[in-house]
Order: C-alpha cells, then structure tokens, then sequence
C-alpha cells in the first residue's frame, strides 16, 4: 500500500479545526453544565459555592403531585403523538420516495411547513381554528396539536432513510408473487425499521419539549411538564425546576445517543444491501 504523505500544514489545520470544534461545543454546553449542580444545592438559592450536597430538590420532582402529574400528562401526550405520527409520517415518507410522485418537491415543502414557521404562528392557528371546532382544553386537541409539529420529523428520518434503498428487491419479491402488503412488511419496513424508529424518538421529544402551543391548547387540568417548568420560572425560581432540567436533559442526551446508534445501523444495512 502506498502512504499518503501529510504536509505539517495540514497537521496543522487538523488540529486548529478540532479546536475550534471544541471550543464552539463548549460554549454551547457550559451554561448547561454551569447550572446542574446547582440541583444538588441544600439551600433554594442559585448560589456558588454550594452551601452543601442535598437531594432534596430531585425527591420533590419525583413524589410530589405537582410535578408527577405533568411528567404522566407529557408521557401520554408524547406517546400518543409518537404513534400517531409514525402512523401518518411513514407511509407518506413511502409515497414521497417514488421517483414519479408528482409534485414531489412541493408536497414535501408543505409537509416540513411546521418546522420552519414560528411556534407562536402555529400555535395561534391552531388555536381559532380548534376555537371553531370544539377541540380547546382537550387532550386530542392537544395530541393533534402536537402531531402536526412531530409529524414532519417522520417524514423527513424515514425520507433520508429511503434514498439508498434498492428498489430492485421489490421488484424481485412482486415478480415472485409476492403482495403488496407482504412487500411492505417482509422487504421494506425491516430495511427502513432503524429510519422510522428515529423518526419515532425525534417525534416524542418534540411533543415531549413543547410549550408554546401546549400554553394556547391545554387545560389548567392538563399542564404537561414543560409548562409546569414555565409557570414556574415566571411565578417562584425553586431548584426543582434544575432538578427537572437535569432529569430531561439525561432523557435527551439517552435519546439523542439512541438516534445516532440507529442511524449507524440503517447505514450499515443499506451498504449490506448494496454490496
């Protein structure tokens, strides 16, 4: 094998660049990382150095009823959006992904439409529109609700998901005998399976972090974690709400590593289908 011979600038901008990538991420970090301990803080101030080590602050978020019945609330709304989504984002994903669907680009614009327009638009249309037809301070006004922001997330994991796929092998199986709905589960749904799962995640933590639509639809009765925290910011500064924030973030970083753990194993079955 001949080696590549590597010039001491290059070295050097290698280097430089994972510096700099360092530096950016920690920035972005160190405000959160700044503000965990203060979680394990005896006293309710936001105080350094910490008058003592106490857990406190995490048993109320976890036996209080405040605070339990949110977290229930958020997992329900979450998980039934996950569903609903998955159900709706995948096989639009399917549709979108033939090569003569017509008017591909557009109807893919409009389906992203809720990722890119502002929370506080949506949420107003949302909320004259469930004005009109009864589904304010509901829970399926609220799972609706957080659908037509999770959605898009399915559609655009399962989308990325399909472009290596080989159509060839449905071809194969329909030329065998195979039916539709046989090539769907038995060919297509196992390759694409690591795709719509982190579709799936991204779509329960969208619904799970959500606040500004949950403000304009939700119920006093059905405030979700996010909007407990919010009120709670806006009416006393208790570090329960740190304890809360450290509790999400470990959910997040869990599933954040999950996604990417899918992602490596979708790309490793599409080279598998390649070769």
């Amino acid at each position: 094998m001949r080696t590549v011979a590597v010039s001491p600038l290059q070295k050097i901008w290698h280097y430089t660049h994972r510096l700099i990538c360092g530096a950016v991420i920690l920035f972005l970090i160190a405000p959160i990382l700044v503000i965990i301990p203060l979680s394990f803080n005896s006293v309710p101030f936001f105080t350094y150095p910490l008058e003592g080590f106490s857990l406190r602050w995490y048993e109320e978020f976890f036996l209080t009823q405040r605070w339990q019945s949110a977290l229930s609330t958020s997992v329900l709304v979450a998980t039934s959006v996950t569903a609903l989504s998955t159900a709706l984002g995948t096989p639009a994903a399917l549709g979108l992904s033939r090569p003569r669907f017509p008017y591909r680009t557009a109807v893919l614009s409009l389906l992203i439409t809720p990722m890119v327009v502002p929370a506080v638009i949506t949420a107003v249309a949302i909320y004259f529109f469930y004005a009109n037809v009864g589904l304010l301070n509901s829970y399926a006004g609220l799972v609706l609700a957080h659908t037509t922001l999770a959605t898009p997330f399915v559609v655009v994991a399962v989308t990325a998901t399909l472009t290596g796929f080989d159509y060839s092998l449905t071809r194969a199986a329909s030329g065998l005998g195979a039916t539709p709905i046989t090539v769907l589960f038995k060919i297509i749904l196992p390759v694409i399976l690591p795709g719509v799962a982190s579709g799936a995640l991204f779509a329960f933590i969208t619904s799970f972090d959500e606040v500004v639509i949950s403000l304009f639809i939700a119920s006093p009765e059905q405030r979700t974690l996010p909007m407990v925290m919010f009120s709670g910011i806006r009416e006393e500064i208790s570090p329960t709400i740190i304890a809360a924030t450290a509790v999400l973030l470990l959910f997040s970083t869990v599933m954040l590593i999950t996604v990417e753990l899918l992602r490596r194993r979708s790309e490793r079955l599409r080279g598998i289908r390649k070769t």
